[in-house]
Protein backbone atom coordinates (compact mmCIF):
# COMPACT_ATOMS: atom_id res chain seq x y z
CA UNK A 1 0.00 0.00 0.00
CA UNK A 2 1.77 3.46 -0.58
CA UNK A 3 2.15 5.57 2.17
CA UNK A 4 2.57 9.35 1.26
CA UNK A 5 4.18 10.49 4.52
CA UNK A 6 7.07 7.88 3.14
CA UNK A 7 10.13 8.97 1.49
CA UNK A 8 10.05 8.74 -2.56
CA UNK A 9 12.86 6.48 -3.22
CA UNK A 10 13.06 8.25 -6.90
CA UNK A 11 13.90 11.49 -5.10
CA UNK A 12 17.82 11.68 -3.92
CA UNK A 13 17.82 12.14 0.08
CA UNK A 14 18.93 15.30 1.06
CA UNK A 15 22.08 15.09 3.23
CA UNK A 16 21.63 15.87 6.68
CA UNK A 17 23.64 18.84 7.84
CA UNK A 18 26.24 18.63 10.31
CA UNK A 19 25.75 22.15 11.96
CA UNK A 20 22.37 20.88 13.66
CA UNK A 21 19.39 23.09 13.21
CA UNK A 22 18.98 25.99 10.91
CA UNK A 23 18.94 29.63 12.74
CA UNK A 24 17.56 31.24 10.50
CA UNK A 25 14.66 28.48 10.63
CA UNK A 26 14.61 28.81 13.91
CA UNK A 27 14.60 32.45 14.33
CA UNK A 28 11.89 32.51 11.64
CA UNK A 29 9.49 29.78 13.55
CA UNK A 30 10.08 32.38 17.20
CA UNK A 31 10.38 35.94 14.91
CA UNK A 32 7.30 37.07 17.16
CA UNK A 33 8.74 35.75 20.54
CA UNK A 34 11.95 38.26 19.66
CA UNK A 35 9.92 41.30 18.51
CA UNK A 36 7.80 40.92 21.65
CA UNK A 37 10.86 40.73 23.81
CA UNK A 38 12.49 44.19 21.42
CA UNK A 39 9.55 45.74 22.17
CA UNK A 40 9.58 45.26 26.11
CA UNK A 41 13.53 46.14 26.17
CA UNK A 42 12.43 49.39 24.41
CA UNK A 43 9.68 50.57 26.51
CA UNK A 44 11.83 49.57 29.75
CA UNK A 45 14.81 51.73 28.54
CA UNK A 46 12.11 54.54 27.76
CA UNK A 47 10.48 54.25 30.93
CA UNK A 48 13.58 54.15 32.79
CA UNK A 49 14.85 57.17 30.88
CA UNK A 50 11.62 58.78 32.08
CA UNK A 51 11.33 57.37 35.63
CA UNK A 52 13.16 59.52 37.94
CA UNK A 53 14.74 58.79 41.26
CA UNK A 54 15.27 60.83 44.59
CA UNK A 55 17.70 64.35 43.35
CA UNK A 56 16.05 64.01 39.43
CA UNK A 57 18.04 61.77 38.79
CA UNK A 58 17.01 59.50 35.86
CA UNK A 59 16.87 55.70 36.61
CA UNK A 60 18.27 54.42 33.17
CA UNK A 61 21.29 57.07 34.51
CA UNK A 62 21.14 55.62 37.95
CA UNK A 63 21.54 51.88 36.15
CA UNK A 64 24.67 53.01 34.04
CA UNK A 65 25.98 54.63 37.36
CA UNK A 66 25.73 51.27 39.24
CA UNK A 67 26.94 49.00 36.53
CA UNK A 68 29.85 51.32 35.16
CA UNK A 69 30.61 52.98 38.47
CA UNK A 70 32.70 50.03 40.20
CA UNK A 71 34.19 49.51 36.60
CA UNK A 72 35.42 53.03 36.61
CA UNK A 73 36.23 53.12 39.96
CA UNK A 74 38.45 49.73 39.99
CA UNK A 75 40.06 51.37 36.51
CA UNK A 76 40.49 54.66 38.37
CA UNK A 77 42.74 52.74 41.20
CA UNK A 78 44.99 50.63 39.06
CA UNK A 79 45.83 53.99 37.20
CA UNK A 80 46.64 55.76 40.77
CA UNK A 81 48.27 52.71 41.69
CA UNK A 82 50.69 52.24 38.38
CA UNK A 83 51.23 56.38 38.62
CA UNK A 84 52.26 56.75 42.46
CA UNK A 85 54.62 53.07 41.48
CA UNK A 86 56.05 54.81 38.90
CA UNK A 87 56.57 58.21 40.84
CA UNK A 88 57.88 56.09 43.56
CA UNK A 89 60.31 54.36 40.99
CA UNK A 90 61.39 58.03 39.31
CA UNK A 91 62.13 59.50 43.19
CA UNK A 92 64.23 56.00 43.75
CA UNK A 93 66.02 56.10 40.85
CA UNK A 94 66.94 60.62 41.13
CA UNK A 95 67.79 59.35 44.60
CA UNK A 96 69.89 56.60 43.86
CA UNK A 97 71.86 58.98 41.49
CA UNK A 98 71.85 61.82 43.89
CA UNK A 99 73.72 59.21 46.45
CA UNK A 100 76.14 58.10 43.98
CA UNK A 101 76.67 61.61 42.92
CA UNK A 102 77.45 62.79 46.70
CA UNK A 103 79.60 59.75 47.32
CA UNK A 104 81.62 60.73 44.69
CA UNK A 105 81.81 64.28 46.06
CA UNK A 106 82.63 62.70 49.44
CA UNK A 107 85.40 60.50 48.63
CA UNK A 108 86.83 63.59 46.57
CA UNK A 109 86.44 65.89 49.89
CA UNK A 110 88.11 63.17 52.00
CA UNK A 111 91.17 62.69 49.18
CA UNK A 112 90.97 66.98 49.41
CA UNK A 113 91.14 66.69 52.89
CA UNK A 114 93.70 64.09 53.35
CA UNK A 115 96.45 66.11 50.45
CA UNK A 116 95.27 69.47 52.49
CA UNK A 117 96.76 67.54 55.83
CA UNK A 118 99.37 66.38 54.66
CA UNK A 119 100.28 69.94 53.49
CA UNK A 120 99.82 70.93 56.38
CA UNK A 121 101.72 68.55 58.15
CA UNK A 122 104.76 69.03 55.73
CA UNK A 123 104.56 72.70 56.27
CA UNK A 124 104.40 72.27 59.97
CA UNK A 125 107.68 69.81 59.92
CA UNK A 126 109.26 72.15 57.45
CA UNK A 127 108.71 74.98 59.68
CA UNK A 128 110.21 73.25 63.26
CA UNK A 129 113.03 72.35 60.81
CA UNK A 130 113.79 75.75 59.79
CA UNK A 131 113.40 77.35 63.29
CA UNK A 132 115.70 74.46 64.36
CA UNK A 133 118.11 75.54 61.87
CA UNK A 134 118.21 79.21 63.04
CA UNK A 135 119.00 78.17 66.78
CA UNK A 136 121.98 76.23 65.93
CA UNK A 137 125.37 77.82 65.80
CA UNK A 138 125.99 75.53 62.64
CA UNK A 139 126.26 75.18 58.89
CA UNK A 140 123.17 72.95 58.15
CA UNK A 141 121.79 71.74 55.03
CA UNK A 142 118.25 70.59 54.53
CA UNK A 143 117.52 67.22 52.90
CA UNK A 144 114.37 64.97 52.64
CA UNK A 145 114.96 61.08 53.69
CA UNK A 146 113.87 59.17 50.01
CA UNK A 147 114.11 55.32 51.15
CA UNK A 148 115.43 53.10 53.36
CA UNK A 149 118.29 50.07 53.25
CA UNK A 150 116.01 47.05 52.04
CA UNK A 151 115.58 44.38 55.18
CA UNK A 152 113.03 44.43 58.01
CA UNK A 153 115.74 45.94 60.11
CA UNK A 154 116.89 48.42 58.37
CA UNK A 155 119.89 50.76 60.10
CA UNK A 156 120.44 53.08 57.26
CA UNK A 157 118.18 55.59 54.94
CA UNK A 158 118.98 57.87 51.90
CA UNK A 159 118.61 61.05 51.21
CA UNK A 160 117.89 63.52 48.45
CA UNK A 161 121.42 65.58 49.27
CA UNK A 162 124.96 64.11 47.58
CA UNK A 163 128.39 66.08 46.34
CA UNK A 164 126.49 68.79 44.23
CA UNK A 165 125.43 70.36 47.89
CA UNK A 166 129.37 70.17 49.29
CA UNK A 167 128.49 66.64 51.39
CA UNK A 168 131.27 64.51 52.56
CA UNK A 169 131.22 61.40 54.45
CA UNK A 170 131.12 61.43 58.67
CA UNK A 171 128.84 64.48 58.56
CA UNK A 172 126.62 64.54 61.62
CA UNK A 173 122.49 64.10 60.67
CA UNK A 174 120.44 65.66 62.95
CA UNK A 175 116.65 66.47 63.51
CA UNK A 176 114.95 68.61 66.02
CA UNK A 177 114.52 65.80 68.29
CA UNK A 178 117.95 64.97 68.21
CA UNK A 179 120.61 62.52 66.74
CA UNK A 180 120.10 60.57 63.77
CA UNK A 181 123.35 59.16 62.61
CA UNK A 182 126.28 60.31 60.32
CA UNK A 183 126.63 59.85 56.13
CA UNK A 184 128.06 56.67 55.48
CA UNK A 185 128.85 56.91 51.89
CA UNK A 186 127.91 59.69 49.23
CA UNK A 187 127.08 59.88 45.57
CA UNK A 188 126.34 62.83 43.46
CA UNK A 189 122.60 63.68 43.86
CA UNK A 190 122.11 61.87 47.23
CA UNK A 191 123.86 60.13 50.08
CA UNK A 192 123.46 56.81 52.87
CA UNK A 193 122.78 57.60 56.58
CA UNK A 194 123.76 55.07 58.83
CA UNK A 195 121.06 55.73 61.79
CA UNK A 196 122.38 55.28 65.47
CA UNK A 197 120.80 52.66 65.81
CA UNK A 198 123.12 50.52 63.70
CA UNK A 199 125.45 48.03 65.80
CA UNK A 200 128.66 49.56 63.44
CA UNK A 201 127.74 53.02 64.90
CA UNK A 202 129.08 54.92 67.57
CA UNK A 203 128.79 58.00 69.19
CA UNK A 204 130.70 59.79 72.08
CA UNK A 205 127.79 60.98 74.51
CA UNK A 206 127.36 62.56 78.25
CA UNK A 207 125.09 61.35 80.63
CA UNK A 208 123.61 64.59 81.46
CA UNK A 209 122.98 64.47 85.12
CA UNK A 210 125.90 62.13 86.42
CA UNK A 211 128.23 63.93 83.52
CA UNK A 212 129.62 60.33 82.71
CA UNK A 213 131.33 59.90 79.36
CA UNK A 214 130.67 56.85 77.51
CA UNK A 215 130.03 55.43 73.17
CA UNK A 216 126.85 54.69 72.43
CA UNK A 217 126.02 52.00 70.00
CA UNK A 218 123.16 50.53 67.95
CA UNK A 219 121.49 47.87 69.85
CA UNK A 220 118.12 45.47 69.11
CA UNK A 221 114.91 46.50 69.11
CA UNK A 222 115.62 50.15 67.46
CA UNK A 223 117.48 50.54 70.88
CA UNK A 224 121.05 51.55 71.42
CA UNK A 225 123.30 50.28 74.35
CA UNK A 226 125.91 52.63 76.61
CA UNK A 227 129.53 51.16 76.54
CA UNK A 228 132.22 51.92 78.89
CA UNK A 229 130.45 52.88 82.11
CA UNK A 230 131.95 51.48 85.21
CA UNK A 231 129.32 50.15 87.57
CA UNK A 232 130.47 52.36 90.56
CA UNK A 233 129.12 55.37 88.15
CA UNK A 234 125.23 56.02 89.32
CA UNK A 235 122.99 55.86 86.47
CA UNK A 236 118.76 56.51 87.03
CA UNK A 237 116.68 55.27 84.30
CA UNK A 238 115.16 57.94 82.58
CA UNK A 239 118.48 60.27 82.93
CA UNK A 240 118.69 61.70 79.13
CA UNK A 241 121.85 61.17 76.87
CA UNK A 242 123.57 63.98 75.00
CA UNK A 243 126.40 64.04 72.29
CA UNK A 244 130.20 64.97 73.76
CA UNK A 245 131.49 66.23 70.79
CA UNK A 246 134.85 64.07 71.53
CA UNK A 247 134.25 61.90 68.58
CA UNK A 248 134.36 64.53 66.46
CA UNK A 249 131.51 63.60 63.77
CA UNK A 250 128.36 65.27 66.29
CA UNK A 251 128.80 68.61 67.97
CA UNK A 252 128.31 68.70 71.88
CA UNK A 253 125.44 68.94 73.42
CA UNK A 254 122.95 67.52 71.09
CA UNK A 255 119.77 65.01 72.79
CA UNK A 256 120.47 61.47 71.85
CA UNK A 257 117.81 59.76 73.75
CA UNK A 258 117.70 58.76 77.31
CA UNK A 259 118.05 55.43 79.85
CA UNK A 260 115.46 53.11 79.99
CA UNK A 261 117.68 50.31 81.51
CA UNK A 262 120.64 50.01 84.08
CA UNK A 263 122.14 46.68 85.15
CA UNK A 264 125.25 45.78 86.36
CA UNK A 265 127.88 44.06 84.50
CA UNK A 266 131.51 42.47 85.00
CA UNK A 267 133.17 45.87 84.88
CA UNK A 268 131.07 48.31 82.80
CA UNK A 269 127.23 48.29 83.51
CA UNK A 270 124.94 47.22 81.07
CA UNK A 271 122.50 50.32 79.90
CA UNK A 272 119.67 50.50 77.42
CA UNK A 273 118.85 54.05 75.61
CA UNK A 274 116.15 54.64 73.82
CA UNK A 275 116.76 57.32 70.89
CA UNK A 276 115.02 60.86 70.53
CA UNK A 277 114.10 60.35 67.33
CA UNK A 278 111.59 58.55 65.69
CA UNK A 279 114.03 56.63 63.17
CA UNK A 280 110.89 54.85 61.49
CA UNK A 281 109.24 58.08 60.80
CA UNK A 282 111.89 60.27 59.52
CA UNK A 283 111.12 62.87 56.51
CA UNK A 284 112.99 65.79 56.63
CA UNK A 285 116.74 65.84 58.54
CA UNK A 286 119.73 68.51 58.69
CA UNK A 287 123.01 67.49 57.62
CA UNK A 288 125.58 69.17 59.39
CA UNK A 289 128.75 70.46 57.89
CA UNK A 290 132.17 70.95 58.46
CA UNK A 291 132.69 74.48 60.00
CA UNK A 292 135.86 75.79 58.94
CA UNK A 293 138.70 76.67 60.92
CA UNK A 294 138.18 80.15 62.24
CA UNK A 295 134.14 78.84 62.91
CA UNK A 296 135.89 76.28 64.65
CA UNK A 297 137.63 78.04 66.89
CA UNK A 298 135.09 80.61 67.65
CA UNK A 299 132.83 77.55 68.59
CA UNK A 300 135.53 76.30 70.67
CA UNK A 301 135.88 79.99 72.86
CA UNK A 302 133.62 80.49 75.32
CA UNK A 303 132.04 83.98 74.78
CA UNK A 304 133.06 86.89 77.27
CA UNK A 305 130.67 88.06 78.91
Amino acid sequence: MFDPNSPDPTRPVEALSHQGPDMRAFIKRRSSFFILLAVVTAQILLLSAQITRSHNVRLIRYWAVAVFDPLQRTLRGVLDASGGAYTTYRNLWHAQQESQELHVQLVAAQAQIQRLAEQAGETQRLRSLLEFKSQLALQTVAAEVIASSPGENSNAVFIDKGWDSGLTSDLAVIAPQGVVGKILAIFPHSAQVLLVTDPSSGVGVTLAQSRVQGVLKGGSGNLCNLHYVMNEEPVAPGEPVVTSGLDQVYPKGLPVGAVVKVGDGNIYRNIVVKPSVDLNRLEMVLVVLKPSAPQQQALNVPARP
